[in-house]
C-alpha cells in the first residue's frame, strides 16, 4: 500500500515538473496596456531559428533582467509579431512592472518636500529635474515617515534601494534619478557631507546611438506638407538641435549673415552656435513671409513658444507617413546629423561644438559608429541635395 502511495506520489511530482518545463517552453508574448512602447516576448531556448527572426526586427532590444525580448510598440507590430510567432503563442495580459502606491500627503511631508523644492528652484535645476526629484522623492519621504532622514544610514537607504529594485523592477535610469533625488535632499537641504552617503548607483551602458541613413533622413523631413512643420524636422537634423532647443529659438537667432545657428540657453544651460543649412534658410525664409512670427521663431497656436510635446507629434507624423523610422525619435536626427558629418570627414571637435558637448569623450561615442578622417566641414543636408540635384540635372 505504501509502496503504490510512493510511486504514485512520484508520478504526480514528475507530471508537476513536465507541465512546468512545458509552461516554460511556452513562446509568451506579454501584452500590457495599449500605450505602452514595447512589446515584450519570451522566447524558449530551443526556438533558435525563431530568435534569428526577432533579431531582424528593427529596433528589437534583449533584457537580460528578464530573459525577454522586446520590439517597438508601432502601428501593426502587435498583428506581425502573432503572425510570426504562429498559433503556439501564448499572450499573457501583464500590468507591467508594479507600481509604487499613492497616498495622501501629511504635513510633514510637506513640509520636506517644500524644503526641497525651495532648494532645488534657487539652484536653478531644469523643470523636468525638479518635477523628477520631487516625485521621487515624495516615497523616500513616506517610507521613511517615523525615522528621522537626518540619522538615517547608507545602508538603510540602499535597503530601499533594493526593495524598489526588486519588487517594482525599476530600470538604472531610474535608479540614478532616485538616487540623485535622495542625495540633494540630505546634502543640499540637510547639510549633510557628501562622504557619508556614497550610495551604490548602477554601471551606465554605453549604448551606441540610432541613426537613420541618409535617404531616410531626406524623406523624412520633406514628407509633410505643413511648412512649419518641415522647418522644425529641417532643423533638428540640418543643425544637430534638440527638441527643446528648435522650440526656444528665437527669430535673430537665425544668423544668416554667418550662416550659424545661435542656441541660447541649451542643455546645462550653455549657449552655443551650430551651423545653419542653405538648403534649410531658404526653407525658413518662405516660412517666416508665410507666418509673420513675432518674437518665437516656432509659435503655438494659441502664441507663446511651441511645445516640446508637440514637435513629438510633428516627428511621429512625420516618421508614419515617410514609412521609416518608426522606432526613432526627434534626437534620432540629432545622432544621423553627428554620424554623417563623421561619414564626411568632418573633425570630430567641430561635431563637438555643434553639438554643445562639454567633454569630447560624448562625442566620441559616433566614432564607434563610423571612423573617418578630417576634412571640409559642411551640414550634410547641403552635400545630400547638392549630389539628388546633380542627379536630376
Amino acid at each position: 500500500m505504501l509502496h503504490n502511495l510512493l510511486i504514485y506520489r512520484i508520478f504526480m511530482f514528475c507530471v508537476f515538473i513536465k507541465n512546468v518545463i512545458f509552461i516554460s517552453m511556452k513562446i509568451q508574448l506579454l501584452q500590457t496596456e495599449s500605450k505602452s512602447k514595447r512589446i515584450k516576448i519570451n522566447i524558449p531556448y530551443q526556438e533558435t531559428e525563431l530568435r534569428k527572426q526577432i533579431k531582424a526586427i528593427q529596433g528589437r532590444w534583449y533584457h537580460p533582467e528578464q530573459k525577454l525580448w522586446s520590439v517597438p510598440n508601432i502601428d501593426g507590430a502587435l498583428e506581425r509579431l502573432l503572425s510570426l510567432l504562429g498559433p503556439t503563442c501564448e499572450i499573457v495580459k501583464t500590468d507591467g512592472r508594479v507600481s509604487l502606491p499613492k497616498f495622501e500627503m501629511t504635513a510633514r511631508i510637506h513640509g520636506q518636500i517644500e524644503a526641497m523644492m525651495t532648494k532645488l528652484l534657487l539652484s536653478g535645476k531644469r523643470p523636468s529635474t525638479i518635477k523628477a526629484y520631487r516625485s521621487e522623492a515624495l516615497h523616500f519621504f513616506k517610507f521613511f515617515e517615523k525615522q528621522d532622514i537626518a540619522q538615517l544610514t547608507k545602508e538603510e537607504i540602499e535597503a530601499y534601494m533594493y526593495q524598489l529594485k526588486s519588487k517594482n523592477e525599476i530600470s538604472d535610469s531610474k535608479q540614478n534619478i532616485i538616487i540623485s533625488a535622495i542625495k540633494f535632499y540630505l546634502e543640499k537641504v540637510l547639510g549633510l557631507p557628501r562622504t557619508k552617503y556614497d550610495l551604490t548607483r548602477p554601471k551606465k551602458r554605453v549604448a551606441l546611438p540610432d541613426t537613420l541613413s541618409e535617404e531616410d533622413v531626406l524623406v523624412l523631413i520633406n514628407v509633410l506638407n505643413n511648412l512649419k512643420h518641415r522647418c522644425m524636422l529641417h532643423l533638428l537634423y540640418s543643425s544637430g538641435l534638440r527638441r527643446e532647443e528648435v522650440t526656444k529659438l528665437r527669430i535673430e537667432d537665425i544668423k544668416s549673415s554667418v550662416m550659424q545657428v545661435f542656441v541660447k540657453g541649451g542643455k546645462g544651460k550653455k549657449d552655443r552656435t551650430t551651423m545653419l543649412s542653405e538648403n534649410t534658410l531658404d526653407l525658413l525664409r518662405k516660412y517666416i513671409v508665410e507666418y509673420k512670427p513675432s518674437y518665437w521663431l516656432f509659435e503655438g497656436q494659441s502664441g507663446g513658444r511651441y511645445s516640446t510635446s508637440s514637435v513629438n507629434k510633428v516627428f511621429r507624423k512625420a516618421a508614419k507617413e515617410a514609412n521609416v523610422a518608426q522606432w526613432a525619435t526627434p534626437h534620432t536626427l540629432r545622432h544621423s546629423f553627428a554620424t554623417h558629418l563623421l561619414m564626411a570627414n568632418v573633425n570630430l571637435r567641430y561635431i563637438q561644438a555643434c553639438l554643445g558637448h562639454e567633454s569630447p569623450e560624448t562625442t566620441q561615442i559616433y566614432t564607434h559608429v563610423i571612423s573617418v578622417d578630417n576634412s571640409i566641414v559642411r551640414s550634410p543636408l547641403d552635400r545630400i541635395m547638392d549630389r539628388r540635384n546633380k542627379k536630376e540635372a
